[in-house]
Formats: C-alpha cells, sequence, structure tokens
C-alpha cells in the first residue's frame, strides 16, 4: 500500500502516523510517501517512509510552492518530482494507492498527482484508489470547481474517507456536493492520540493552556491571553503559553516579559495532547489536531479560528462546535478579539457541558474498512 501524504504542517504528519501505524497493524504493509519539509521523528514502526524533493507552501494562501531553498518550484523541479513518485509507484507495486486531501484540495500538485493516478488505474495489481480528507474542507469559491472534483473522484477514486464524526460535521456542510458522493463516503471518526481516562474537570486544578498552531499568525492570541487572564475567573491558576518556533526569538522574549507570576512561557511542546488531556480550560485555534484533543480531553474551551487568506476552515468547524454547545468562538479579526471579550469567553466557556460523544477511532475503523475492501475486491 502507497500512502502519498503531501504534507505541509505538523498536523498532516501526526494524522498520517497515526492512520499508518493502524495500517501495519492490520498486516499491511505501508510505504508513506511525504512530499513537505523533512520532519524529526517522521520514521514509524513497520511504515516504510519516503520522502520526495521537499515543497512547502509560501503563505496561507498556498498559492506559490517552494523548495528547500527558498526558490518558487518550477517546471524542470516539477518533473525531477513527478519522475521520482512514478518510480516509487512502479517499484512498490502496490494493492491500495492513498491520496490525502486530493481532489478535495491540493490543487497545486496535480502535475504529479494526476500521472499517478493515471498509473494507479492503468495498474492490474492497484485494487483500490482511496482520497483521505478531515472533517471540514475549504469551500471552493471557482465556478466548476466542485464539478472538476466531482468528476475526478468519479474517474479514479473507489472510496473516499472522511477522518470526521458526522455528529459534529458532515462533509455536504462544507462540500455542497458531497450528495453526489454518498456511495463512497466513509465517516471513520477523527484520527487523533488515544483519550487518557477522563476526569473530572470540575474537580480539576489544572492549568489554563494556551496555543496558536504552528504557524506565526498566533501572536496576538498569545498576548491577548496574557492580558486577560486577571480578569477571568482562572486567574487564580498557572496559564501556560505555547509559542510557535515560527514566531521570532524576539517576540517570543516579549512575550515572557509580558508574564507575570503564575504565566508560564515555553516553545511548542511534543507532548502538547498530554498537556490539554490534564488543563482546566483551552485557548487556541480551531484546527483538526487540536478541536480532537479539546473533545478528547472534555475541558472547556475557547477557539479563535485561523481566517487569513480567505479559510474559513477552522471557523467552520469552530462554528458547529459552537453551535452544539461544546465551546466558545472568538473571531481574530473584526475587532472581536480583545482583552476583554477574550475574558468574557473564558467565563461564558466554563458554563458549557464538556460532555460531547464523539467518534475517536478514525485511525483504527480506517484500517479495517480498508482491508475489508481490499479483501472484498480479491475475493
Amino acid at each position: 500500500m502507497i500512502y502519498v501524504q503531501h504534507l505541509l504542517g505538523v498536523g498532516h504528519l501526526q494524522r498520517a502516523r497515526h492512520l499508518a501505524t493502524a495500517l501495519a497493524q492490520q498486516g499491511l504493509r505501508v510505504e508513506l510517501v511525504t512530499g513537505g519539509m523533512p520532519q524529526a521523528g517522521a520514521g514509524l514502526a513497520g511504515v516504510n517512509l519516503h520522502q520526495l524533493l521537499p515543497t512547502y507552501s509560501a503563505d496561507a494562501s498556498f498559492s506559490i510552492l517552494l523548495d528547500v531553498n527558498g526558490q518558487e518550484i518550477d517546471e524542470p523541479w516539477r518533473e525531477r518530482r513527478r519522475t521520482q513518485l512514478l518510480d516509487l509507484f512502479e517499484r512498490l507495486s502496490p494493492r491500495v494507492l492513498i491520496t490525502e486531501t486530493f481532489p478535495f484540495g491540493r490543487r497545486m500538485l496535480r502535475f504529479e498527482l494526476m500521472p499517478l493516478l493515471a498509473k494507479a488505474r492503468a495498474s492490474a495489481q492497484c485494487q483500490l484508489v482511496i482520497s483521505s480528507i478531515r472533517d471540514i474542507l475549504q469551500p471552493k469559491s471557482k465556478p466548476g470547481r466542485n464539478q472538476e472534483i466531482l468528476e475526478l473522484v468519479e474517474r479514479y477514486y473507489d472510496r473516499v474517507i472522511v477522518h470526521g464524526d458526522p455528529a459534529v460535521a458532515r462533509l455536504e456542510d462544507s462540500f455542497e456536493s458531497a450528495f453526489d458522493l454518498h456511495d463512497k463516503i466513509y465517516y471513520s471518526g477523527y484520527i487523533c492520540k488515544a483519550a487518557a481516562p477522563t476526569i473530572d474537570k470540575k474537580e480539576a486544578h489544572g492549568e489554563v493552556l494556551v496555543s496558536a498552531g504552528g504557524s506565526g499568525t498566533g501572536l496576538r492570541i498569545l498576548e491577548t491571553a496574557i492580558a486577560a487572564r486577571a480578569s477571568t475567573r482562572l486567574a487564580q491558576i498557572d496559564w501556560r503559553i505555547l509559542v510557535s518556533h515560527a514566531i521570532d526569538e524576539a517576540d517570543f522574549r516579549r512575550l515572557g516579559q509580558l508574564a507575570v507570576q503564575g504565566i508560564i512561557v515555553e516553545r511548542n511542546r511534543a507532548d502538547f495532547s498530554d498537556l490539554m488531556q490534564q488543563a482546566s480550560l483551552s485557548i487556541s485555534q480551531a484546527g483538526y489536531n487540536t478541536v480532537t484533543d479539546i473533545l478528547g480531553a472534555r475541558i472547556p474551551a475557547v477557539v479563535i479560528p485561523f481566517a487569513e487568506a480567505g479559510e474559513i476552515e477552522q471557523t467552520l468547524r469552530a462554528q458547529c462546535l459552537q453551535d452544539r454547545g461544546r465551546l466558545a468562538m472568538l473571531m481574530l479579526e473584526a475587532n472581536q478579539l480583545s482583552t476583554t471579550k477574550l475574558a468574557a469567553a473564558v467565563d461564558r466557556a466554563l458554563e458549557l457541558d464538556t460532555f460531547f460523544a464523539v467518534n475517536f477511532d478514525g485511525a483504527s475503523n480506517s484500517a479495517a474498512q480498508i482491508a475489508t475492501w481490499l479483501a472484498a475486491v480479491e475475493s
């Protein structure tokens, strides 16, 4: 099996690791192909990792890709990477091909994914082609884009696995044409780290965990949280401020200078999920991994969705959960984030019911379902 995971961030790698491990536990040989920048600790027991020529997005618009030297990729670069990917497929001869997000996103990678899909459909060995997507998609604004996606799924894909729970959000909430794919869609549940035993958050005296993802866009969230602490009902417990490595050292030091006693400022940590389990409340953006950690820890939460460059995926996810009474949402722009408003949102979140039944078995469910589909087509 080849799992093509064109990761452009740490969060994508986290989901890929969980899914690839679950597939390997099903006895399937997994070849994880990554096209993003190399990540420390990406290797997995029982999973073979293949690094393509690395690339990353120039900004939040995801419209320009850069190479490892920060130069915009050109046609010779595309040709080298396309050849690299197709040669891998030829050499590994997989029974299953999984692409993450495409064709629902990653359109800038069509130059290599379209030839890969054509090769998979022409292969006698490859029995299943699957698209792996998150719970919420970035809605398409350009006319004809949804129809293009439908045609690609119909032509090249056997199944679409949605790594979410319809109790939170259905695919049609962010992709209006999902009804046309109902016979191919499978909701796996969320892919996340296994949750620790539930503790009574009413009796918890853990810290407030403040984070803003892995990019540099969350500086204002962190600054506002530090200023808001004294005005909340949680002013007497510690607040831990986690700072992305994308925020420069000068701003990191300035955040430390703003911190009074009871406020801890440090860089992002690998044990984020464990910290979330013991927290009394979370303040964060609304990315897939952070939200699943919030839901799994069953703690009150305030979320400020990332919404730059027309991105509304996080806003839709946060809105779904706010509508269900699970968290409080503020927006970074339109003067909706201020010290006063954040403090009020923290106190409001403390009154919400944090019990919300969600399927967190996305990795194991996906792996078991893929094994079942494969057995059916090969019988």
